[in-house]
């Protein structure tokens, strides 16, 4: 036969909209939590006997009713029924990597997701499946996001420790390699080598560019370049041994006069040319005027 405070616990765990902490529950009934702990133990083993719709369970910290999980076709169908206002795809992913990697930041869930998630975090914070959490101590102070009661709630799950195990749903070494391989670029293919016979062209002209002037005889370089060059060896004489070389070696011809140069034939205007009639060395003069005078 039930209890009173067995009673009292059913009709309290009847109209909560949330868990109920056994604390509060010990609080109203004026009992210890562990008596409390004691009479949900009783009343969940009672329930299982009696195959009821519902069963007694204890979610985020406290206890509450909920429908029998063999019985949630039924259920669905009722809840569901007309109802549009459901969390997409993107939201239920947002919320994984909330819930798994809190906490965590907006900038951190973005860069998870490779996409924007202010609206899809707003949407979350308004339904009360996340909340604020904390400060990040880094640089910029960014708000750090986490689950709330609500989302245990839903999920129907006793602490975050319930969540299944991550790894389980990772795909292993070998398929992440593959994966990898499949996004690397494909390496460069150098061009194959010219065999026409250019290609050693290339590679004669391409050695040293100053081998040519380094050339131990300049002359054949600049006839290689301009041709023979004039012969000169009977205006400019190599000095001998012991001698130096310079302007008196020269030979020139015997009307030159090394110190005054003659001046171009030059020609006024209404008159005949100027002939240059200055005397050359050794009593010589140059040529006589058209009019014969000296």
């Amino acid at each position: 036969m039930a209890t009173e405070a067995t009673r009292a616990i059913e009709a309290i765990l009847m109209v909560a909209q949330e868990p109920v902490d056994p604390h509060l529950l010990a609080q109203l009934l004026e009992v210890s939590p562990a008596r409390v702990e004691e009479l949900c133990h009783e009343l969940q083993a009672a329930y299982t006997a009696d195959d009821r719709g519902f069963v007694l369970v204890k979610v985020a910290g406290g206890y509450r009713f909920q429908s029998h999980g063999d019985l949630a076709p039924y259920v669905e169908r009722f809840v569901l029924e007309g109802q549009t206002a459901r969390l997409s795809a993107a939201a239920l992913e947002t919320l994984a990597i909330v819930a798994y990697k809190q906490p965590i930041s907006r900038a951190q869930v973005a860069a998870i997701r490779g996409v924007n998630v202010d609206g899809v975090m707003r949407t979350l914070h308004q339904r009360g499946y996340i909340a604020e959490v904390g400060r990040d101590p880094g640089p910029g102070q960014a708000t750090m996001f986490g689950t709330t009661s609500e989302f245990l709630e839903r999920l129907g799950l006793a602490s975050l420790g319930d969540l299944p195990p991550i790894a389980d749903l990772l795909p292993d070494a070998s398929v992440l390699e593959a994966l990898e391989r499949g996004l690397r670029p494909e390496p460069a293919v150098a061009p194959a080598p010219d065999d026409t016979g250019e290609s050693g062209s290339r590679a004669e002209s391409s050695e040293d560019p100053l081998a040519d002037l380094n050339d131990s005889n300049p002359t054949s370089s600049l006839e290689h370049s301009y041709g023979q060059l004039p012969d000169t060896s009977d205006v400019i004489e190599s000095p001998g041994p012991g001698e130096r070389g310079g302007a008196d070696d020269l030979e020139l011809p015997s009307w030159f006069d090394a110190t005054e140069p003659a001046s171009p034939p030059q020609e006024v205007p209404g008159t005949g040319p100027i002939h240059d009639v200055s005397p050359g060395p050794a009593g010589e003069t140059g040529p006589e005027a058209p009019d014969g005078s000296a």
